[in-house]
């Protein structure tokens, strides 16, 4: 980043008041009655009632959409483990995107401790005060017995979005991408290159969509996972494949599909040259992918691309998936996000991308066109029926699922985040 940005966004984040979040009030308080219901003695009504029944902590209290975005700043973005104290930025700017795109109220959690059953008990303590917990930035392998655990031990949400809100975005442009090209994911090869929470969870949820395992090449820092390895923990182990196909080279010859979630120019264009027609690339490594775009259409004419970046089309972001779904998930109370609720998310953000785009988005764009083609395989975090899409698939999915603990909300189709609380 240039000197002069790098001074905008520490200027952004300092002025004019320090950081990017702050708490409001919801009741009036501007006479001594007012205090006395928010305080002593009138506080202590609602405090009888949630003793009594637990559940009524969703009327009297702000619980039921509330959500903590908790790290321990062991693996922030792309700039690995710089500790507890460093990532509270990400985490404050998650909870805007949580209330700027859901109208969720979201607080940041930093746990100063790297020991995974550490971490576990300190959230486990403290989950009764929220409606769901967003976990964030927390590295593989140690996230995955994280989020297992707290999803056992906790009757809310737990949702690791490195893990499943790629993996949602992604699926739902590569579901796209195929179709444009020609191709089915039960039937496309695909490499994926990075090995680590995201890659996983990507994975995973392409063979919950339909991919076919045997079709999916795995690579980590030491080549194709295979099953002559014996260094392999027992997530990557899923992947072991069965094959003499050891790098990237071998693996790439003619797939379909190219998945980076690794780290900068790690793919050549004579890696993309072997692949077969109508190529997926999605190079995810933010801010520099794995390839660059334009290196790979200079390559290919009939590569279809996608990255993790906003000034480039197909842009893989995970704004497009977390607030909906923690929305359609509080919206019924859901005990935990399941995959259910995942692949509804997926078909939900694949298909809106196929309705025609609103004059609200081209204008917030400053574009005159955009159709659903080679340069548009996912929705714009800028497109308000988000909102409507996505939560209320996820909301469906979680009452069909068994998981709700309310039915189907009265006031959905959403039409803004104003009709989210209290509809």
């Amino acid at each position: 980043m240039s000197q002069d940005k790098r001074q905008a966004a520490l200027d952004y984040h300092a002025h004019p008041i320090p950081g990017k979040l702050s708490i409001e009030v919801t009741k009036p308080t501007t006479s001594s009655k007012h205090l006395a219901m928010a305080y002593s003695p009138g506080v202590a009504e609602p405090v009888r009632e949630i003793a009594r029944d637990p559940e009524t902590a969703y009327r009297y209290t702000g619980k039921g959409n509330l959500v903590a975005v908790i790290s321990n700043g062991s693996a922030i973005l792309g700039l690995g483990n710089l500790g507890a104290l460093a990532s509270k930025p990400v985490m404050e700017g998650k909870g805007v995107l949580f209330k700027r795109f859901a109208g969720i109220n979201a607080i940041d959690i930093e746990v100063d401790n790297a020991d995974p059953r550490a971490f576990i008990e300190t959230v486990a303590n403290i989950a009764c005060s929220w409606g769901g917990i967003n976990l964030e930035d927390i590295k593989a392998p140690e996230c995955f017995q994280i989020e297992r655990e707290l999803k056992a031990r906790c009757d809310i949400p737990v949702f690791h979005d490195d893990q499943h809100g790629t993996a949602i975005v992604t699926a739902a442009g590569l579901l796209n991408a195929l179709d444009i090209a020609g191709k089915t994911l039960s039937q496309a090869r695909i490499v994926c290159l990075g090995a680590g929470s995201a890659a996983i969870a990507c994975m995973n949820l392409l063979i919950a969509c339909g991919a076919t395992p045997g079709n999916i090449r795995m690579l980590d820092s030491k080549g194709v996972i295979h099953d002559g390895r014996d260094d392999l923990n027992e997530f990557k182990a899923r992947y072991a494949a069965t094959t003499s196909e050891r790098s990237l080279d071998d693996a790439i010859d003619g797939a379909d599909v190219f998945i980076g979630l690794s780290g900068p120019n790690l793919f050549a264009a004579e890696q993309l040259r072997k692949m077969a027609a109508n190529p997926v690339v999605f190079a995810c490594s933010n801010p520099d992918p794995e390839i660059h775009p334009d290196t790979a259409h200079a390559t290919r004419d009939d590569v279809i691309m996608a990255t993790g970046r906003s000034d480039y089309p197909n842009q893989v972001n995970n704004v497009l998936g977390f607030p909906f779904i923690f929305r359609g998930a509080l919206d019924v109370r859901a005990r935990e996000i399941n995959e259910e609720m995942k692949v509804a998310a997926v078909y939900a953000l694949k298909d809106l991308a196929r309705e025609p785009v609103t004059q609200e988005v081209l204008s917030a764009y400053e574009l005159e066109s955009l159709e659903f083609g080679r340069g548009y395989i996912i929705p714009t975090p800028l497109d308000s029926r988000l909102l409507d899409r996505v939560s209320s698939a996820v909301a469906r999915a979680a009452v069909d699922s068994g998981v709700a603990t309310k039915g189907y909300p009265s006031h959905y189709p959403l039409a803004s985040v104003e009709d989210v609380y209290g509809g």
